[in-house]
Formats: C-alpha cells, sequence, structure tokens
C-alpha cells in the first residue's frame, strides 16, 4: 500500500510518450496530459518544462527549430529517448497497483469525511460536498467510463483477498499453460507477438 502521493515519475513518462508520437511543446503536452485525465488533473508549467529540459540535458530529447513557428520550444524524442521509453514502459506496466492505491485511497477518505463523525468539513464553495449523494455520482462516473472504455460492468462481490488470491491463481494458471519458446495466442487464433 503507498504511504502519500500518485505513482512516482508519471509525468515524465508521459512526456516521454506524448513526445515518441511527434514533436511537441510544453504548453501542448499540459493540455494533452489534461484531456488524458478527463479534465481532472492539470499540471503546472513548473512540472512538465523541468522535465523536459532534464531530457534533454540526459540526451532524452532535442530541441528542433520550425520555420512556421519560430518562438515556440518543440522537443523530439532522440534515439536514447525511445531506449528510455522502452525501460519507463515497463516501469509503468509494473505500478497499476500503485494506481489503485491512489484511487481507492482518496476515495476512502471522501468517504470518511462523509461518515466519520471525527471529521467535521465545511462544504466548499462551489457546491461540491462530502455525502451518499456526490459519492454515488463519483461511482456512476467510474462505471460509465469502465463501460466505454472495456464494455459492461459486472458487479464483483469478491472481498480484496478473494480477488486477489482469485487473480493469482489465474495467472499462475496462464502461465503453466504456456509453452516456453511459443508465442501466445491472439483472440483470432493467431499468434500474438510477445
Amino acid at each position: 500500500m503507498r504511504k502519500s502521493g500518485p505513482p512516482r515519475g508519471l509525468i515524465s513518462y508521459i512526456v516521454l510518450e506524448l513526445l515518441e508520437e511527434k514533436p511537441r511543446y510544453g504548453y501542448e503536452i499540459l493540455k494533452e496530459i489534461t484531456d488524458i485525465s478527463g479534465g481532472h488533473w492539470e499540471p503546472s508549467y513548473g512540472s512538465v518544462y523541468p522535465i523536459l529540459y532534464k531530457f534533454e540535458e540526459e540526451g532524452y530529447a532535442e530541441r528542433i527549430e520550425r520555420e512556421d513557428e519560430p518562438d515556440r520550444k518543440y522537443f523530439a524524442l532522440t534515439d536514447e529517448g525511445h531506449e528510455h521509453l522502452a525501460e519507463k514502459r515497463r516501469e509503468v506496466g509494473g505500478k497499476a497497483r500503485d494506481f489503485a492505491d491512489v484511487i481507492l485511497g482518496f476515495y476512502h477518505m471522501y468517504v470518511a469525511f462523509a461518515t466519520d463523525g471525527r471529521f467535521d468539513v465545511d462544504p466548499s464553495d462551489d457546491d461540491w460536498c462530502f455525502d451518499d449523494e456526490y459519492s454515488a455520482w463519483i461511482a456512476e462516473q467510474v462505471i460509465r467510463h469502465h463501460e466505454r472504455d472495456f464494455g459492461e460492468f459486472e458487479r464483483i462481490s469478491d472481498s480484496p483477498d478473494e480477488f486477489h488470491a482469485r487473480r493469482g491463481d489465474a495467472d499462475a494458471g496462464d502461465d503453466a499453460e504456456e509453452r516456453p519458446g511459443e508465442p501466445e495466442a491472439a483472440p483470432d487464433g493467431g499468434a500474438r507477438d510477445a
């Protein structure tokens, strides 16, 4: 379980992915991250530009000149940047639990502020408050996004321990079924790249 804060290195990883798509400038990266987060997360110039300058210093990115926009600082990924991105993809792939801890931790705190008598939080000026109606709305948004991206939402009755034990068993079974040296089968019956 995470002690505090969001998973480390998230912004720098996203910046690398966005630079791999095409050369970009800082404000464009900020806007793209805000869009990816559904408008719920808006990093500052103070978080993105130091990453770009650090990548430039380390040889992962380089400034490029554009005749149509000579005053903008565009950055492009270098060959070393592509290699670094491959490493970061493996690293971020192992952070799903960290993301879940952040999401669930914030939600548990939201509910605690609404229900735990030890907290006496005043409503905010923007009409948001800690109560069951807003909690239901948050849950509804998560379900809508799940259905948009993954298909119909089905409830899971397992406790956290049961869920992790079942998933661990399923993952171990999947590994046992794969034969060393053979590519995993794709859903259409063809071979999937490893």
